[in-house]
């Protein structure tokens, strides 16, 4: 697993990269209550917002952490957004997208720095 600096994980599956939020940002946000997730077949940039979180706390936005094409979303998480705060690195996953070019995760922090990050 790869981090961001925006608390979202990143995981490799085959040719694809899973994206969700961390742990640590599933508890900083309290129970989510709201999730709006982008169309399969929308190319986004870095830092491009592209999913709306609403917790009882606040509302987010989730970035793109990478250059790509959102491929497949995760519609368990709009039918029951409280799964984000029940399993957020793992069945609560935001979306799946296709990036060109996976050098680019190197530039994450790994899961001991960003335990360093968040600590």
């Amino acid at each position: 697993m790869k981090f961001t600096e925006q608390h979202e994980w990143l995981e490799i599956e085959g040719d694809l990269v899973v994206v969700g939020i961390t742990t640590h940002a599933a508890e900083q946000l309290g129970d989510v209550v709201f999730v709006e997730l982008p169309e399969p077949g929308t190319t986004v940039s870095k830092d491009d917002e592209v999913v709306v979180i609403e917790s009882v706390k606040a509302a987010s936005d989730i970035l793109a952490p990478l250059d790509g094409e959102i491929v497949e979303v995760n519609e368990a998480i709009v039918e029951d957004p409280g799964k984000v705060n029940e399993d957020p690195e793992g069945e609560a996953w935001f979306f799946k997208m296709k990036i060109e070019d996976l050098s680019a995760l190197d530039e994450l922090m790994d899961d001991a720095a960003y335990k360093d990050f968040v600590g």
